[in-house]
C-alpha cells in the first residue's frame, strides 16, 4: 500500500509533468514546445499562459524554498509577473526551472513522514500539511484549466485578436 506522502507526490506528478487522468493533459504537454509569442497573448483581459505559468511557479518554488528552510515567504502580492516583455530565452528558462522545481516539490512531498501531513502548516489558519498540499494541487488545475482553453481559443483564432 502507497504511503500517503508517495500518492500525494504522484498526483503532483500528474498534473504537472506526466498525468492525463484528470485533465487528459498536464503543465509539461502545455508549454513545453510553447513559443513566447503564444504565451504572451491576452484575452478578454484574462492572464495570459506567460502570466499563469509565471504564477504557479512562483508557489512551487516557494513551497519547495519553505520544506528545504521552514520559511514560508512567498505572497500573494508578488505571484504574477510584473514584465511582460520576456525575451524567448526567459520564457524557456522559466518553462526549465518551473518542470525541474516541481520534480524537486514531489520528492520532497514524497519523503515527508506520514506524521507531518496532519501537523499545522505554518499557522494554524492555515492548516495542516495535506490540506496545503491537496490546495496546490487543486490550485494547479485550476490554472491548467486555464492554459487549456487559452490555448484552444488562441489556436481557433490563428493567434489573431
Amino acid at each position: 500500500m502507497k504511503s500517503k506522502s508517495a500518492y500525494l507526490a504522484e498526483r503532483i506528478r500528474s498534473v504537472f509533468l506526466n498525468g492525463t487522468f484528470i485533465a487528459n493533459t498536464n503543465y509539461k504537454d502545455q508549454i513545453l514546445h510553447l513559443d513566447l509569442k503564444t504565451a504572451l497573448i491576452k484575452i478578454a483581459g484574462c492572464n495570459c499562459i506567460y502570466e499563469l505559468v509565471y504564477h504557479v511557479n512562483y508557489y512551487i518554488q516557494g513551497l519547495n524554498h519553505f520544506l528545504k528552510d521552514g520559511e514560508l515567504t512567498i505572497s500573494d502580492t508578488f505571484s504574477f509577473p510584473t514584465n511582460l516583455t520576456p525575451s524567448e530565452d526567459e520564457w524557456e528558462q522559466l518553462k526549465h526551472n518551473f518542470l525541474a522545481a516541481v520534480e524537486v516539490f514531489a520528492l520532497r512531498i514524497e519523503q515527508l513522514d506520514q506524521d507531518i501531513l496532519t501537523s499545522t502548516f505554518v499557522k494554524k489558519e492555515y492548516g495542516d500539511f495535506e490540506r496545503n498540499i491537496d490546495g496546490q494541487i487543486e490550485h494547479a488545475y485550476y490554472h491548467l484549466g486555464q492554459i487549456v482553453l487559452l490555448k484552444k481559443i488562441i489556436t481557433s483564432h490563428n493567434g489573431v485578436f
